[in-house]
């Protein structure tokens, strides 16, 4: 049942319990006691609205997804340096990844300058930092399953006999 209605709440957070148990046959009370044992065991983090910001105009902000390459430290691996990383405000993600580099940071900032600043003078400066590699990030088509573009129309020519 959980995994049910984490599916459905996953694609619209908008939807209330008595919606959810319609769907999935259940009384409302069971899921809402489901929902809400869910958000108090850190299971449901948050609820996000999806922004196209392109679409309102919002130039100001510029992302940016960070390799970095670090030497991880005795008895904490990668984690403290991961800690350190995403109390930063600009920073809106922090994996561990597999490959040549250790982290992947996603970054916000309002110019390109300042997400370079951030890198020059946050990042680079950590201790156990061996080095990063910086990819801006153009245009978005898709996110968390979302398509950002509208759809395009056939362009294909019609041919009549």
């Amino acid at each position: 049942m959980r995994k049910k209605i984490l599916e459905l709440i996953k694609y619209n957070a908008k939807l209330s319990a008595k919606e959810i148990a319609v769907m999935l046959a259940l009384p409302v009370e069971q899921v809402s006691k489901e929902i809400r044992a869910m958000e108090q065991e850190k299971v449901i983090l948050g609820y996000h609205t999806m922004i196209n910001w392109e679409k309102v105009g919002n130039d100001n902000v510029v992302s940016a997804l960070i390799d970095v390459k670090v030497i991880p430290q005795r008895d904490v691996g990668f984690d403290e340096i991961a800690r350190r990383l995403y109390h930063y405000p600009e920073v809106k993600s922090v994996s561990l990844i597999s490959g040549s580099y250790d982290l992947s940071v996603q970054v916000q900032g309002k110019s390109l300058k300042e997400v370079a600043n951030f890198v020059a003078q946050k990042l680079a400066t950590i201790e156990h930092v061996q080095s990063t590699r910086t990819h801006f990030i153009l245009k978005r088509y898709k996110e968390d399953g979302v398509i950002f573009a509208d759809e395009e129309t056939d362009r294909r020519q019609v041919l009549q006999p």
